[in-house]
C-alpha cells in the first residue's frame, strides 16, 4: 500500500517560471517539427484514455499526463521499478514522435512501446541514459496503444510526467506492396488491395519453388491473381518474388499439427504443450516480420484442417477441449501477427464448415474464415447463412469431387470422374463462390501441381506439365476466354476388359473413344498405379501395344489387387487428355487337376489366433482363397502335402498372403524321408508364384528359410497340378 501524496516528504522542484519556459520551448519545437514532418502529423494522445501501473493518489492518475496541462497536473507512480503509463489512441495509428515532459522524478532507463491490443507489446525506442527535462523521441511503427515502460528511476522517488504526448497519423501505414483489407459490413464485404477491390481468382501452388519462374507466367495468362501455399519460411522468398513480378499475390500459410485433416499424424496437446505453441508462435512471427512488406503477400493463413484432424488424436470430451484449445491458439497467433503486420488479413483453414463454430467462439481476431470444400462446395453458402456468422470467407481448396466423395466402382474403389466431369466440377465450384456475393471473397482452387501420380491425375490441372481440360475451364472462368487456344484431346467411354478379373502377368484390353478438337495427331501412353494394391501412388508406364481404333493390349502387373490403368493422349502442343479405370488383378488360372486339393497337409507350426485364424495347413489345400495357412513368426518353417501316391507333376502355384517367403526351396519325395530339391529362390516377392516343375513324386514340401515381412509365412493356396 502506498501513502497519500500529502504525506510525502518535500521534493526538490524546478521553478515554475523555468518550467513554463521549457514547456513553451517544447511546444515551439513540436510545432516546428510537426510542420517539417508534414501537416498530416497530429497530437493523438491528448484527452485519450490513459492507464498506469500505479499512481500516488487520485490527483496523480495517468489521465493527468494527457490533459494538455503542461505545468499544473502530472502523473506520479509509486517509488519502485518497473512502472508504466499507457494511452489508448482509440484506433491504430502510424506513430512518428513521443514527447515526455518530466517532472524532477524522471526515468533514467525506459522504453517506448506500442501495441495493437494492449497486451502484446513491441519496443519502438529504448533509452538508457535519460537526464530528465523534455525528451523528444522520433519513433517508427504503428499501434493503438503506446506506453512508457520505466525500468530504472533517476532517484529515490517514482516516475513523474507533466505530459505524455504521442504524435502520428491515424490508420496503419501502407505496406510497401499496398495494404490489404477486409472492408464493408455484414453480408457486404470485399477484399481490397491498396484501396482497390480484389476478388481472389486462385489456385493452390504445387510446383517447386525452383520452377516458379517457369510456371507463374502461365498462371498469369490463365487470369490467376492468387496462389496459396501451406508453409512459409526462408525458402518462400523466391516464390514471393516471382509472384510479385507476375502481378500475383500469395495466401501464405503456416502449418500446425495435426494438419491435413483425416488420416494425418503429428498429434499435439493444445491444452498442455506450451513449448510447441511458443515455438510455433515465435517461428510464425519471425516470417511475418520478414515478409510483411513484401508485395507478393496477400494474407496469412494459420493451420490447415486441424480442427477436423484432431479426431485422429482424441475423442469425446477430450476432443472438444482440444478443438477449443486449438482455435484459441489460432487466435493467439492472429493477434500476434496483427501486432507485427496490420496490413494483411489473417485467416485459418479447415476441412469442413463444422469447424467454423469453434472459430466463431474462440478466434475473434481472425479477419475472415477459410474452408477446403470439394463436392459439397455449393453447400458452404447455406452453412454460412444458417450459422449466423459475421465474417466473410475464402475457399482455400476446392474443385471436382474427391475420392472420399464419389461412389465406389465394381472393384470397390472410388470411381474417378472423367476429364469432362472434373472440368464441370471446377465450373460449378467457381459459380457457387461468385454467387455468394459480398461474403465469399474468392477461391484458390486445387491444384496447380505437376506431380504425375495417383493424386496428380485426380486433381492437378498440369500433371507432368501437361495442360488438361480443367486448365482451360479455369482459364475461361478467370480470364474470360480461351479463344485461339489449342485445347486437349478428349477421351470418353473408357472400358477395361476383364476389369473384375485380369490374370496377373497376362494381357487385358483397354479401349476408349479419343478425339482431338484441333485434329492434331496424337501419341499415347498407358500407365498403371498400385495405390489401392500396394499403397504406392506413383504411375509407372505399362507394357502395352496398340491394337487399333483406340484399343490397347496391356500386360497386367504380377502383384495381385486392384490397380488403376490410365490412357494418356498427347497432342504435341503441351496438352493431354487422361482417363482412368480400375482393374482387379487376380491369380492366373491353371489348367489341369489340382492334385493337392483336400489332401493331408502338415507344417512345422500354425497360428491358432489372429485375423482369420486358426490357420491350419489344411486351409492351404482347400481350394479357397479366403482361408490360409499361417506359420509362427520365425525362420525356418515348412509345409508339405501328401498326394497319396506317386503322381506326375508339371506345375506349382503358390498364392501368398502378404506374409510371403523371400527365400524358399521346393523339395519332392517318394517316401517322405528322402528329399530332392527341384526349385529354389532368394528373391521371392509374394502374390502368386507359378512354377513349372516336371517331376514324379508322392510328397511335395516347401522349405521356407527367409521371411519377406516381419510376420511368419502364410499361403492362401498351395496348388500342385498334374
Amino acid at each position: 500500500m502506498h501513502r497519500p501524496c500529502a504525506a510525502l516528504p518535500a521534493r526538490p522542484r524546478t521553478g515554475t517560471l523555468l518550467i513554463t519556459l521549457l514547456a513553451l520551448l517544447a511546444s515551439s519545437l513540436v510545432m516546428l517539427t510537426a510542420s517539417s514532418a508534414g501537416a498530416a502529423e497530429t497530437l493523438l494522445s491528448q484527452g485519450r484514455a490513459a492507464t498506469d501501473s500505479s499512481h500516488e493518489g487520485d490527483g496523480y492518475a495517468a489521465s493527468a499526463a494527457v490533459d494538455g496541462n503542461l505545468t499544473g497536473t502530472r502523473w506520479a507512480s509509486e517509488w519502485r521499478d518497473p512502472q508504466w503509463i499507457q494511452v489508448d489512441l482509440g484506433a491504430t495509428a502510424a506513430l512518428s514522435r513521443v514527447v515526455l515532459t518530466w517532472e524532477s522524478a524522471y526515468g533514467r532507463a525506459y522504453e517506448i512501446q506500442a501495441s495493437d491490443n494492449g497486451s502484446d507489446w513491441r519496443t519502438l525506442k529504448a533509452v538508457t541514459d535519460g537526464d530528465g527535462g523534455t525528451d523528444e523521441l522520433a519513433v517508427s511503427g504503428s499501434g493503438r496503444y503506446v506506453r512508457m515502460y520505466g525500468t530504472a528511476r533517476a532517484g529515490g522517488y517514482g516516475y513523474s510526467l507533466w505530459e505524455f504526448q504521442v504524435y502520428g497519423t491515424t490508420g496503419p501505414p501502407p505496406a510497401t506492396g499496398g495494404a490489404v483489407r477486409v472492408t464493408g459490413s455484414q453480408g457486404n464485404w470485399q477484399l481490397t488491395v491498396d484501396g482497390r477491390p480484389y476478388q481472389v481468382k486462385g489456385l493452390t501452388w504445387g510446383a517447386s519453388v525452383a520452377d516458379a519462374a517457369r510456371y507463374l507466367p502461365d498462371l498469369r495468362s490463365m487470369g490467376v491473381n492468387t496462389i496459396r501455399t501451406w508453409g512459409t519460411d526462408g525458402s518462400s522468398k523466391p516464390l514471393l518474388d516471382e509472384a510479385a513480378a507476375n502481378g500475383i499475390r500469395v495466401v501464405s500459410g503456416f502449418w500446425l499439427q495435426p494438419g491435413g485433416g483425416p488420416g494425418s499424424g503429428g498429434c499435439v496437446d493444445y491444452l498442455t504443450d506450451d513449448a510447441y505453441k511458443a515455438s510455433s508462435l515465435t517461428e510464425f512471427a519471425k516470417w511475418v516480420d520478414t515478409y510483411k512488406n513484401h508485395p507478393g503477400v496477400l494474407m496469412w493463413n494459420v493451420g490447415n484442417e486441424s480442427v477436423l484432424g484432431l479426431q485422429n488424436c482424441y475423442s469425446g470430451d477430450r476432443l472438444e477441449k482440444q478443438r477449443n484449445a486449438y482455435t484459441t491458439f489460432v487466435n493467439d497467433v492472429a493477434k500476434k501477427i496483427h501486432t507485427i503486420d496490420p496490413n494483411h488479413p489473417v485467416t485459418s483453414t479447415d476441412a469442413w464448415t463444422g469447424a467454423w463454430p469453434y472459430y466463431k467462439r474462440n478466434a475473434p481476431d481472425l479477419d475472415l474464415y477459410s474452408v477446403n470444400s470439394y463436392g459439397d462446395i455449393c453447400g458452404v453458402r447455406g452453412t454460412w447463412e444458417s450459422g449466423g456468422y459475421t465474417k466473410p470467407y475464402l475457399i482455400t481448396e476446392g474443385g471436382p469431387a474427391g475420392e472420399w466423395e464419389v461412389p465406389d466402382d465394381a472393384n470397390g474403389v472410388p470411381d474417378e470422374p472423367t476429364d469432362a466431369e472434373k472440368a464441370e466440377g471446377y465450373t460449378k465450384a467457381w459459380n457457387c463462390v461468385t454467387a455468394h456475393r459480398g461474403v465469399a471473397l474468392g477461391a484458390t482452387l486445387f491444384h496447380y501441381g505437376t506431380e504425375h501420380d495417383f493424386g496428380g491425375i485426380w486433381f492437378n490441372v498440369v500433371p507432368d506439365g501437361k495442360k488438361r481440360l480443367s486448365y482451360y475451364t479455369l482459364k475461361k472462368a478467370y480470364a474470360g476466354s480461351t479463344a485461339g487456344d489449342n485445347t486437349p484431346p478428349v477421351i470418353s467411354g473408357m472400358t477395361v476388359q476383364n476389369a473384375n478379373g485380369a490374370p496377373a502377368g497376362r494381357e487385358f484390353t483397354v479401349g476408349a473413344g479419343i478425339r482431338d478438337p484441333d485434329n492434331d495427331p496424337l501419341t499415347y501412353r498407358i500407365y498403371l498405379s498400385g495405390n489401392y494394391a500396394t499403397g504406392d501412388k506413383a504411375l509407372v508406364e505399362a507394357t502395352w501395344r496398340s491394337t487399333g481404333n483406340g484399343t490397347f493390349a496391356v500386360t497386367a502387373p504380377e502383384r495381385l489387387g486392384v490397380w488403376k490403368v490410365y490412357i494418356q493422349a498427347e497432342d504435341g502442343h503441351g496438352n493431354a487428355g487422361i482417363e482412368t479405370k480400375s482393374v482387379k488383378v487376380v491369380v492366373p488360372p491353371v489348367s489341369g487337376t489340382n492334385l493337392a486339393l483336400g489332401r493331408p497337409a502338415t507344417a512345422t507350426s500354425a497360428q491358432s489366433g489372429g485375423t482369420g485364424c486358426p490357420c491350419t495347413p489344411a486351409m492351404a489345400v482347400d481350394g479357397r482363397t479366403d482361408t490360409r495357412w499361417a506359420s509362427d513368426w520365425s525362420d525356418p518353417q515348412s509345409i508339405q502335402v501328401d498326394l497319396g501316391e506317386r503322381k506326375s507333376l508339371r506345375h506349382l502355384q503358390l498364392v501368398w498372403d502378404p506374409a510371403y517367403a523371400k527365400s524358399y526351396e521346393v523339395l519332392v519325395s517318394d517316401d517322405g524321408g528322402n528329399w530332392r530339391s527341384v526349385y529354389s529362390t532368394t528373391s521371392g516377392n509374394g502374390d502368386a508364384d507359378d512354377l513349372d516343375i516336371a517331376q514324379t513324386a508322392r510328397y511335395v514340401k516347401l522349405n521356407l528359410t527367409q521371411r519377406g515381412t516381419g510376420w511368419g509365412y502364410s499361403l492362401w493356396e498351395f496348388g500342385i497340378y498334374g
